[in-house]
């Protein structure tokens, strides 16, 4: 079983999924880095070259791959849930995390990331954070219908972030109690 963690850009799926993946002692896969490994182009530049549809192809074709792993923490890219066949896919062997995040955070964060401004692309021709806003209004339906668990991210510390998550799952009975 997969722990597949879904929300917003800057929610923190990276940095927590890197943390989770150490303490369970389970290979950590992030989808966007895995597309870039294998086109050897950023995200960025993807969107630059062909569009955010071919991305969103891509995309599929990554998630389509990484589904058929066992035992992976995954963090997927923020609108990959937009696409239901994603959510499908990843179901199959996984329970998705949604790490959530108010707008006015993912701001801060996005503007505090150099390598986020410089690899990943604006989505719409607003502001930054009105796009946030926007986005997030779109994308929460689809985060909140496919979650197994909600975790807050705001202003907390990664270790009470993970903490949370494997409370969860051993809730679930997926991982031993401590």
């Amino acid at each position: 079983m997969n722990v597949v963690l879904i929300g917003f850009r800057c929610a923190g799926k990276s940095t927590v999924g890197k943390a989770l993946a150490n303490r369970l002692v389970r290979p950590f896969v992030d989808c966007d880095d895995y597309i870039e490994q294998k086109t050897h182009l950023t995200i960025r530049e993807i969107f630059d070259l062909a569009g955010e549809s071919y991305f969103r192809t891509l995309e599929g074709q990554a998630i389509a791959d990484l589904s058929r792993l066992d035992g992976h923490i995954l963090a997927t890219g923020g609108g990959a849930i937009l696409k239901r066949q994603n959510t499908k896919y990843l179901k199959r062997n996984g329970l998705f995390v949604l790490l959530d995040v108010t707008p006015d955070t993912a701001f801060q964060r996005i503007a505090g990331d150099p390598a986020t401004r410089t690899r990943r692309p604006a989505l719409t021709d607003f502001d930054p954070l009105t796009e946030i806003h926007e986005q997030m209004t779109l994308r929460q339906p689809y985060y909140r219908e496919a979650a197994d668990c909600v975790v807050r991210t705001d202003h907390r510390p990664v270790e009470e972030v993970v903490g949370e998550i494997l409370a969860f799952l051993q809730g679930r009975g997926l991982i031993p109690p401590p």
